[in-house]
Parts: structure tokens; C-alpha cells; sequence
């Protein structure tokens, strides 16, 4: 018997090569729940189990830690600020220098 022959051979559970052995048809049979998705209640609970266990994860940061972070961001926004301002003025003065403004 070669690869391709059992390839085709009949299975065990009988029926034809490619048959579910589900007793004919293609549909899969249906019953006993089994492949019932879960109904709303239990998908929002389950949602909200792994909301509360993604949460119980989070690492809060200290007072010092935030207090920190807050002045690294004000910090960084003013410099950017200060960037931008800059920026607006020497456009400006160039567009008026350009169309005779002033």
C-alpha cells in the first residue's frame, strides 16, 4: 500500500475519505449545548473579571514619583512652547518682510 492508497483508505469510524462521520449531510449536527456561545450576562461578567485582573496589575506610581513625572511634562510643554513661539515669530517677521508689511 502506498502513501497515496492510505491517504484514501476508509477510517476507522467508517464513511468515505473526507466524511466527518457525523451520519451524512455537511452540516455539523447541533445539541447538547455544547457549542452554544455564552449568553450576554455571561460575556459581561467575564469582561468584567478580566477588567478587574487586568487593574489589579497596575503599578500606581508614588507621591514623589508623580510628582516627578508632573514636572518633567511642564517642563517639556514650555520648552515646546518657547520652540513654537519662536518659530511663529520668525515666520511672521519673514511674511511681513516678504509682502511689505512693515
Amino acid at each position: 500500500m502506498t502513501h497515496a492508497d492510505a491517504a484514501d483508505a476508509p477510517r476507522p469510524g467508517g464513511g468515505a475519505p473526507g466524511d466527518s462521520g457525523s451520519g451524512g449531510g455537511s452540516s455539523p449536527v447541533r445539541g447538547g449545548g455544547a457549542d452554544r456561545a455564552p449568553g450576554v450576562g455571561a460575556r459581561l461578567v467575564r469582561f468584567l473579571r478580566e477588567v478587574w485582573a487586568e487593574l489589579s496589575k497596575v503599578v500606581r506610581p508614588t507621591r514623589r514619583e508623580l510628582l516627578t513625572y508632573t514636572a518633567v511634562v511642564l517642563v517639556f510643554v514650555a520648552v515646546v512652547m518657547l520652540y513654537v513661539s519662536a518659530l511663529d515669530f520668525v515666520f511672521g517677521r519673514a511674511v511681513l518682510w516678504v509682502f511689505g508689511g512693515g
